[in-house]
């Protein structure tokens, strides 16, 4: 069985989203194999999946043969299509791949880096004195302090081959120092946070790397043969290294960085020769080195990593993805000699325009604190925002709420300052399990939701599922467009067994907080009478049962044309509207979002889709009920103050956009008339 698949996995199926593919794939019993172009992989091997190449947006094919062959082709074509997958922190699912700047740190001033809030590029320092050299940029921001020369020495086997009766005790000492590497590597780190997500995954990718058929495998099937396991260990790491060093995609060919880190530790364990590590730091520090790893920085205490510098690397490297995360400036590929580097005491880095001055002039460090100085404003302002309810300057109040798919999430949108949950996506407990969750399940989360925000409405949309979103234990007709398929309030009305336990948990939920029920795909006026109905039973029947319940607030998703034409209509039957923006561009402009040759034509900010928009909230204020946008519209900066201005009145989006949403929202000005609400002929991205 075989299925074409459009990859909108971020940047594709490099190491972390390959070892989540893999170990998805573990899971079922079925054969499966991904082709692109002439080539297949094992789809549950990493490695292999890694060396195929796969990109972004590119469309490959699933194969699966065996009794679960069906369930499968689901569960990972869902994986492959979902955008969000691997996004770096702070980063929408639309994003481009600018990301936001990381403000500076100074030895003299913290050794703490500060999580980043601003999303502008700072301007490249100007030297008074000593030249700069130049590198790739990394990481955004500035930094000086003392260097920290990380040079290490070459490891040579002491023996290639070794004597029969030794194999095995090789075999041994290669398993050994392999968990005792893996180990040192995956351990907490020093001043490591509970919420070091990014470093988490990466740390684990390289694990099962180590640990697959293509490293660890290759290796033992050497040492078999009678090489020494530190012979056989430098020898397979190199050809892995090598083989990824030769791939054209750039974040591919940076995982070589990551097996030549993995294979030095390993064989410096075998050997018993110490290793400079950067747990060694004498305090913070700017890291100058040659090439640096993911397994480098694993013992590392990041607070004392003040700026990064290598001559090696790339800004899609894990060394820079973990710089970025963690608010590290950083500039690799320096075009610099070994000895110039060694010989530096201070350095002065920005990461921005990937400059470096070595023991330079004490007016640079000046110039460089004023800007460090005005960065720490920036992040203080927006962090000022989160407690705020903000409103643009004629005093109109708009939610800005926050877009949620697990109770996990809970914590940083309360962090972030949301204003309750303007979306909670039901249909990933549905998805993360092998059958439908029951009613007492589903009523424990919406519960745990209504508690966690209120007073604030939490808005929980009923299944969204189809043949484009299968669910395990549902069987989907094969359709040739499931977008306009059996999905959404159309196959929960046709599945009682399904959208009942959901209705009746959400019934029970609503006792503990603000909570609101929301219907997706709505075409029909109809559609909703019929939901009222069914939920007015289900509340009958509680009644005479004696459990506690309440009847929520009733909204529906306007993602239709259909829905946007007769909004007066459905305005009448239900207390809110939400604008489903991904979809209601996809449907307005007839683009299938999935189709990277349409990609300029899929824009929220095209004056057709605008004016829908604009027709749905005259609609709503008509009929004196709110109206959302939970769409990724929402968090768009060159997008929010046309939606306020259009009459919107919730903005739901991720968590970590939600600050500078509230900013921008209460430096909206007011529209003084009708004819400044007309539509802008073109809305600039921020992308």
């Amino acid at each position: 069985m075989e299925t074409p698949v459009i990859v909108k996995v971020h940047e594709g199926l490099h190491a972390r989203p390959a070892t989540q593919f893999a170990k998805l794939a573990k899971g079922f019993s079925c054969s499966l194999k991904i082709g692109r172009g002439e080539s297949w992989a094992d789809a549950k091997s990493a490695v292999k999946l890694m060396l195929l190449g796969v990109k972004q947006d590119e469309r490959i094919v699933l194969r699966a043969e065996g009794e679960d062959e069906r369930e499968a082709l689901g569960k990972l074509s869902e994986f492959l299509g979902d955008a969000s997958v691997n996004l770096p922190a702070g980063e929408e699912p639309a994003a481009s791949v600018a990301r936001a700047a990381a403000p500076a740190v100074t030895p003299q001033e913290t050794a703490t880096p500060a999580a980043a809030a601003s999303t502008q590029s700072t301007q490249p320092t100007q030297p008074t004195a000593t030249p700069a050299l130049k590198g790739v940029p990394a990481s955004e921001g500035v930094a000086f302090g003392t260097v920290f020369a990380y040079f290490r020495e070459e490891i040579v086997a002491d023996r290639q081959f070794v004597a029969p009766h030794e194999v095995d005790s090789e075999l041994t000492r290669f398993g050994a120092a392999l968990e005792e590497t893996l180990r040192a590597m995956l351990a907490p780190r020093p001043g490591a946070q509970c919420d070091d997500e990014t470093d988490d995954e990466i740390f684990a990718a390289i694990a099962d790397v180590a640990r697959s058929d293509d490293f660890a495998g290759a290796i033992r099937t050497l040492v078999a043969s009678r090489w020494s396991a530190e012979a056989a260990t430098l020898k397979c790491g190199l050809d892995l290294a090598v083989a990824f060093a030769t791939l054209p995609d750039e974040y591919l060919k940076s995982r070589a960085d990551d097996i030549r880190g993995l294979t030095r530790a390993v064989a410096a364990t075998l050997l018993g020769k110490p290793m400079p590590s950067l747990s060694d730091l004498p305090g913070p520090s700017i890291v100058i080195a040659e090439e640096l790893s993911a397994p480098d920085l694993a013992r590392a205490d990041l607070r004392h990593i003040v700026g990064i510098v290598c001559t090696t690397g790339s800004a899609t490297s894990h060394v820079a993805i973990i710089a970025r995360s963690h608010g590290i400036p950083a500039v690799l590929g320096l075009d610099a000699h070994h000895d110039t580097l060694r010989a530096a005491s201070r350095a002065a880095i920005d990461g921005s325009s990937g400059e470096v001055w070595l023991d330079h002039a004490p007016e640079l460090e000046a110039a460089m604190t004023q800007r460090i100085a005005a960065q720490r404003e920036v992040d203080a302002a927006l962090l000022a925002y989160r407690d705020v309810e903000p409103q643009t300057r004629d005093g109109r109040k708009v939610v800005v709420a926050a877009n949620l798919g697990s109770v996990a999430e809970i914590e940083p949108a309360r962090r972030a300052g949301a204003m309750g949950v303007g979306l909670f996506r039901t249909e990933l407990l549905f998805m993360d399990r092998q059958c439908v969750p029951g009613e007492q399940e589903q009523y424990e989360v919406y519960a745990e939701l209504a508690r966690a925000f209120a007073p604030w409405p939490v808005i929980i949309r009923t299944l969204d599922a189809g043949a484009d979103k299968p669910l395990p234990g549902v069987r989907f007709p094969k359709e040739e467009n499931p977008f306009l398929g059996w999905r959404g309030i159309r196959m929960c009305l046709d599945s009682p067994e399904i959208f009942e336990p959901q209705l009746r948990a959400l019934l029970r939920a609503a006792v503990h907080g603000n909570l609101c029920v929301m219907l997706p795909m709505v075409d029909d006026v109809d559609e909703v009478r019929r939901v009222k109905a069914i939920m007015a039973r289900l509340a009958a029947e509680l009644a005479a049962a004696q459990v506690p319940h309440a009847l929520p607030r009733l909204g529906i998703m306007i993602e239709t044309p259909a829905a946007v034409l007769t909004a007066d209509t459905l305005a009448r039957e239900v207390a809110f509207f939400s604008i489903g923006t991904n979809d209601l561009t996809q449907y307005i402009m007839a683009v299938d979002r999935m189709n990277p040759n349409l990609a300029a034509l899929y824009r929220t900010e095209h004056p057709a889709v605008l004016q829908a928009i604009r027709m749905v909230c005259d609609a709503a204020k008509r009929a004196g009920i709110s109206v959302g946008v939970c769409g990724e519209a929402a968090g768009k900066p060159a997008l929010i103050p046309t939606l306020v201005n259009l009459g919107v009145d919730e903005l739901s989006m991720s968590p970590n956009a939600i600050l500078r949403a509230k900013k921008l929202v209460t430096e909206i000005e007011p529209v003084r008339n009708e004819a400044a609400r007309a539509l802008p002929e073109r809305v600039c991205s921020d992308e």
